[in-house]
């Protein structure tokens, strides 16, 4: 917020006197009086100024023109999101520290990052709430931010889950709670569910849109036969359709993204927020000689990564990334950037969300936005063969 106030010579004379027989001149207490109100006003002015300095701390203001990050429609809404977002899955409250977390988001947010991915289920409710620490402590400006977050596991209780009306609005308001926001950019179905009937859900979404609880909803891991049944009904009963899917997506998981999603974006508009670009870490190289100590495939709770990793896919998975290493070195680029960049030519992918722990690797990761221009239809094809699974589709949907 700026204010300005403009003083001249006339604002600080007294007023003319409307009797003509009396000398028009200022009295020394009205010039006094005039210039007191202009000493008020400017330590009024200088003390908004202060505030509005201190308000920002220290970010920069983060645009395309200044960190080179491309923005893009959701979907084909309106609403341009930066096409990397930060995901607060496994990490916000979870494997890194609150201090950490804030070095992450300040580092996407000031590269250009304007989306920020959460849900309800992300340690128990603690990721939204150190998301909402962040924001108020760190002052951004909600207009300059796009939360999104997702309902279906929200407690234990069996009216604590699910899609329908009453979770749907309940656990957006415990979000919102969490965060410390009126209202979320864009809730998310986190898969759908089939105790529920999807006019209800479609309804619902409706209502919370309507009521300014959120600017947009969208769906995660659902089929495009769902994503369309929802449109449908949205469409039947004169509703708010969904705008984008979550999905996974990166260059051993394919299908979905490349083959059925397409017909969806072109047909309804219906885009694409994907998710896990480096494969849980597979992508990153890391686990070429095992399972490094260290590492999330170490984890206890991370077992199923574990054995998908050491199984006969995963040694074949290795061999092909270890391929896809030198072109990654003749593009002068890593591998996990190469990868996130394969990502982003897909036509229907709005944003790549990432989920880094620690800011040297989000830095590295933010770098993918150079490489994409050089992943030229030669640099994809080769990518194709090494890879070897590529949908048959009757049309290519890449740049």
């Amino acid at each position: 917020m700026q204010v300005s106030f403009a003083c001249t010579d006339h604002g600080l004379k007294a007023p003319r006197s409307s009797e003509p027989n009396k000398q028009n001149t200022s009295s020394p207490n009205t010039a006094s009086a005039a210039r007191a109100r202009f000493r008020t006003v400017a330590l009024i002015a200088r003390s908004l100024g202060s505030f509005t300095h201190r308000h920002h701390i220290s970010l920069k203001e983060s645009t395309g023109k200044l960190t080179g990050m491309k923005y893009r429609n959701l979907g084909k809404s309106g609403l341009r999101v930066s096409c990397l977002g930060l995901g607060t899955w496994v990490t916000f409250g979870g494997q890194i520290s609150d201090e950490v977390a804030e070095q992450l988001m300040t580092i996407a947010y000031e590269n250009g990052v304007n989306l920020f991915d959460t849900a309800e289920v992300y340690s128990a409710g603690k990721a939204e709430i150190i998301l909402g620490n962040i924001i108020k402590k760190k002052c951004l400006r909600r207009s300059s931010l796009v939360i999104t977050t997702k309902l279906y596991w929200g407690g234990k209780a069996e009216t604590e889950r699910g899609l329908s009306r009453k979770h749907i609005i309940e656990g957006l308001k415990g979000s919102l709670q969490r965060l410390q926001l009126e209202y979320v950019d864009v809730v998310f179905a986190n898969r759908p569910d089939s105790n529920t009937p999807m006019e209800e859900i479609v309804r619902a979404m409706t209502h919370i849109i309507n009521h300014g609880m959120s600017m947009y909803w969208g769906t995660s891991r659902w089929s495009a036969m769902e994503i369309m049944e929802a449109y449908s009904v949205a469409r039947q009963f004169n509703l708010i359709p969904p705008v984008c899917e979550q999905a996974e997506y990166h260059l051993f998981q394919r299908d979905k993204v490349e083959m059925q999603l397409p017909e969806l974006y072109h047909k309804i508009g219906v885009g694409v927020v994907s998710w896990s670009p480096l494969a849980c870490g597979i992508i990153t190289g890391k686990y070429e000689n095992g399972i490094p100590e260290s590492s999330r495939a170490s984890l206890k709770s991370y077992q199923w990564l574990k054995e998908k990793i050491l199984s006969e896919d995963g040694r074949k998975q290795q061999a092909k990334l270890k391929e896809l290493t030198h072109i990654a070195e003749k593009l002068s680029c890593t591998l996990p950037q190469l990868a996130i960049a394969w990502c982003l030519r897909n036509e229907g992918v709005s944003s790549v969300l990432l989920g880094t722990s620690n800011p040297a690797q989000l830095t590295e990761n933010l770098g993918a936005i150079q490489v994409l221009p050089k992943i030229t239809a030669h640099v994809a094809s080769d990518i194709d063969k090494i890879l070897g699974n590529r949908p048959q589709s009757k049309k290519d949907y890449h740049h």
